[in-house]
């Protein structure tokens, strides 16, 4: 027998919505990958997207931003034969650290916030 997960107090939504920004970010900045900032954001709204609604919300914001990365990355990708591709890359990874940083600075005011240019793929 399964249990659902027990919800989540205020102040630990509050917690984990600011570290899914700062993990999913981080990650994709770090390794410089495609991949593991949307890693990163899947496992953490698989795990706490049914943990609250303040978590839930960010964590979709979160998971739809770096899918949208991944969708850019590649583009850029395959510009860099014309050498447009730089241009694209550094703007991809540029918007990855800024949009990161103001997604967890309204987490930490308990604000909902959308990430700019990013395809709602979940909600």
């Amino acid at each position: 027998m399964s249990y659902p997960p027990p919800p989540l107090r205020p102040d630990q939504e509050r917690i984990w919505a600011i570290l899914t920004h700062v993990i999913a970010g981080g990650l994709n900045l770090v390794t410089g990958g495609l991949f593991a900032g949307l890693v990163g954001a899947i496992v953490l709204y698989l795990v706490y997207k049914d943990r609250g609604p303040f978590i839930r919300q960010h964590a979709a914001t979160t998971l739809n931003f770096q899918i949208t990365l991944v969708i850019a990355e590649i583009i850029g990708l395959v510009l860099v034969v014309i050498l447009i591709g730089w241009v694209v890359l550094f703007a991809v990874w540029a918007l990855n650290i800024v949009f990161s940083i103001l997604g967890a600075l309204a987490a930490s005011r308990g604000e909902p916030y959308r990430y700019p240019l990013s395809i709602p793929f979940f909600t």
